[in-house]
């Protein structure tokens, strides 16, 4: 099947994703997330994008930015090749680590671009990971609070703190209250239709269960409501398992799953 032509942006500003090969986590502990950034903003000095917010899931990227003259897909190559070498290396693993090429949408206007930014920040609430986007270390949401801007402006926070107010207090303030804001808009995800075999699932579960709770069995993981309403709404956002399969692979009743709703 012929791959989809990409849909160009007039302002040259995209909503990126990128998601690991089958399913399978990009970052296994923090120093990897640490070295995706880096890579990012190494690539970003060396090709001259513009990056307006970012975010680090286990398995996927968002990121909003706007291509440099090389043109976006160049670019995204080059952050994908220099952080899978990396990644290989020092897991010492073969093959590929990003699956097919990156998604993309434009962003066409200002309003769009700040809903994106909001959505972007949001991925960890909405995985059940926190309950609110200040609480996540790995994104780019921070950025955004600090009048001093202690990282020399890596994420181009101005634009989006413009839009808000024009005095700089007013405007952090207003993106704080903006960010919490429930989001009606759909975006591009890592869902897709796709039915999942159940070996990819148990799959799914077996890295997810190990880099995020690899001291604790999954059954002390399923008595504990905390972390069982988490790895629950982690299937349903990451995965194209049916209730039935999911709770056939955590042992559990179906109604605890069905009670659940992705990403809460």
């Amino acid at each position: 099947m012929p791959r989809q032509q990409r849909i160009l942006s007039e302002t040259g500003i995209y909503h990126v994703m990128m998601r690991g090969n089958e399913r399978k986590n990009l970052f296994l502990d923090e120093a990897d997330k640490q070295r995706f950034i880096e890579t990012v903003f190494f690539k970003k000095k060396e090709t001259g994008f513009h990056i307006y917010a970012y975010c680090l899931m286990d398995n996927h990227v968002h990121m909003a930015l706007k291509e440099p003259p090389e043109g976006l897909a160049s670019m995204m190559k080059r952050i994908n090749t220099s952080y899978a070498y990396y990644f290989n290396e020092k897991h010492q693993r073969t093959g590929h680590l990003f699956q097919d090429r990156f998604k993309s949408e434009p962003i066409e206007n200002d309003r769009y671009l700040l809903a994106v930014v909001r959505y972007i920040h949001n991925n960890p609430v909405k995985a059940g990971i926190v309950e609110e986007p200040d609480q996540y270390k790995w994104s780019s949401y921070h950025e955004y609070l600090s009048e001093s801007n202690p990282n020399g402006n890596r994420v181009e926070t101005a634009l989006i703190l413009s839009i808000m107010a024009s005095d700089l207090k007013t405007a952090i303030e207003e993106f704080k209250a903006f960010s919490l804001v429930q989001e009606e808009c759909r975006f591009i995800d890592i869902e897709d239709s796709r039915t999942w075999t159940w070996e990819e699932g148990k799959a799914y579960l077996d890295g997810y269960l190990k880099s995020r709770w690899s001291e604790k069995g999954l059954g002390e993981l399923m008595n504990n409501k905390s972390t069982r309403t988490e790895v629950i709404a982690d299937l349903k956002e990451n995965t194209g398992l049916s209730v039935r399969e999911i709770a056939g692979l955590l042992g559990i009743n179906r109604g605890l799953v069905q009670k659940v709703k992705a990403g809460k």
